[in-house]
This record gives C-alpha cells, structure tokens and sequence, in this order.
C-alpha cells in the first residue's frame, strides 16, 4: 500500500472545509471551545464508526450503498440547508446552539451529524476498500487502520475548533458577515451532497 498516497486522501479529505468543521468552526466562535468539544468527541466517535462498519460488511455495503445513498443524500441535504439557516439567523448577542437545540445535545449532534453527511459517509464506505482491503485482510490491522483514520478526523475536527475559537475576537466583530459566509459554505455543501450537480 503507498501509505503516502493514503494518508494525503484521508487529510485532504478530512481537514478542508465540509458541512461537519463548518459546523464546528460556527459552535466554538459562538460557543466556546467546550461546547465545540463535545461536539468534535461526538463526531469522532460517528466517524470511527462508520470506519468500523466500513472494514466489518463492506461486501455487503457494496451492494446496499447505491440502493440507500439516494436517500442519504436528501436527507443530508434538508439537514444541512437546516444547519445553514439556524447560522443566518443567529444574532450577535444569542447564546443558542447553532442547530437550536438544547446544550446538553452538542455530543449527540456531532456523533448524529456523521451519519447524515454523505461526504463523510462516502469517504468512509470507500476509503477501507480501496486502501486497506487490497492489502490487509486481518481485523487486527483492519481496527488499527480505522484508528488511524479516525485519529486524523479528530485532529481535522479539533484545528477547526482551533480557528473559530483563535480568530474569535475578529469574527465576532464581523460576526453578520461571517455567519453568512459559513451559511453560504453550508448552502454549497448542501447542492453538492443532494447529487444536483450530477443532473445538471
């Protein structure tokens, strides 16, 4: 396996801008870094999963995938442009969670969001199969991989957290302009996961 050629899918994939660290940029430059970090534990855990689910029935998700990823994709795309929303209408002086929801469920969000982001659920279907699968068939190694990938989500999740909360003082002096930039971001993160763009 060119171990390279791996680890540079699983950054490029897992640290540029999607719905999830969009999400928590948004939660810990309004939030604060706590709440932001139960949301990242949340996501992380999601991701892991979903990279165990990956490595354990990928046969059999091979041929359910096509069957159910239209349905992923709506209702990833209605939950998202839901996210978006909530950012635009957030005011300079609110205190409520980015999704409107209760604090206590920042953890549960993040580890929910995973499942409903066919970004992230198409990253995790294809990434064991195409590089670990060809070359490793043990499930000791299978785990160890999907650690390591899982490690490299929460490293992209926590530099995220990082940005909204070091360039929280300007954002919040920009914070209109700024809530509608992410809004933006998520509304085209919204088209893209829909499978619009295939049609058009």
């Amino acid at each position: 396996m060119n171990i390279i050629t791996f680890l540079s899918y699983c950054v490029i994939v897992t640290f540029t801008p999607g719905p999830t660290n969009i999400v928590i940029a948004s939660i810990a430059q309004n939030s604060g870094i706590n709440k932001a970090s139960k949301f990242v534990l949340g996501s992380t855990l999601g991701f892991g999963m979903l990279l165990s689910i990956s490595a354990l029935f990928n046969k059999v998700l091979v041929n359910i995938l096509p069957r159910v990823l239209p349905i992923m994709q709506v209702i990833g795309c209605i939950y998202i442009l839901y996210l978006a929303v909530q950012i635009l209408k957030k005011g300079t002086t609110s205190k409520k969670h980015v999704s409107g929801s209760v604090p206590n469920s920042y953890f549960l969000e993040g580890l929910l969001m995973q499942f409903v982001n066919p970004k992230v659920v198409m990253f995790t279907m294809t990434v064991i199969p195409s590089y670990i699968l060809p070359y490793y068939s043990s499930a000791k190694i299978l785990m160890i991989y999907v650690c390591v990938i899982a490690f490299i989500g929460f490293l992209a999740f926590s530099m995220w957290v990082m940005m909204g909360v070091f360039s929280k003082a300007f954002l919040q002096k920009q914070q209109k302009a700024v809530n509608i930039i992410m809004a933006l971001f998520l509304f085209y993160s919204a088209f893209m996961v829909s499978g619009l763009e295939a049609l058009l």
